[in-house]
């Protein structure tokens, strides 16, 4: 049985985010693209969708998942939709993935 945290993903998105984010239907598609060169988290992971950058994986999840990310041969992609509005209300989070199609990492 999959673990329904994974299936509610936080996306850490700012103001510089925000327009792009609202534009999102939901659900949508996410790709997940590693940030090695990223000078605030070195495990971060970029989420895009429509070819813009939507947000960053919360980094407590982001260090987890990077490695295996990373090593993908092909682009990493899962079903996101619009958190709720109690979901944004107690945590400010405007964006959940479902990482239950991504393996889990060893």
């Amino acid at each position: 049985m999959t673990d329904p945290l994974i299936r509610r993903i936080p996306v850490v998105a700012g103001l510089a985010y925000i327009e792009d984010v609202r534009r999102l239907p939901s659900p949508f598609v996410a790709t997940l693209r590693p940030e090695p060169e990223n000078r605030y988290f070195r495990h971060a992971i970029a989420v895009m969708s429509g070819g813009a950058k939507v947000g960053y994986v919360a980094p407590e999840i982001a260090g987890r998942y990077h490695a295996s990310i990373s090593a993908s041969p092909e682009p990493v992609t899962c079903p996101g939709r619009r958190a709720t509005h109690a979901d944004h209300e107690s945590s400010g989070v405007e964006l959940l993935l479902d990482f239950s199609g991504i393996p889990e990492p060893a």
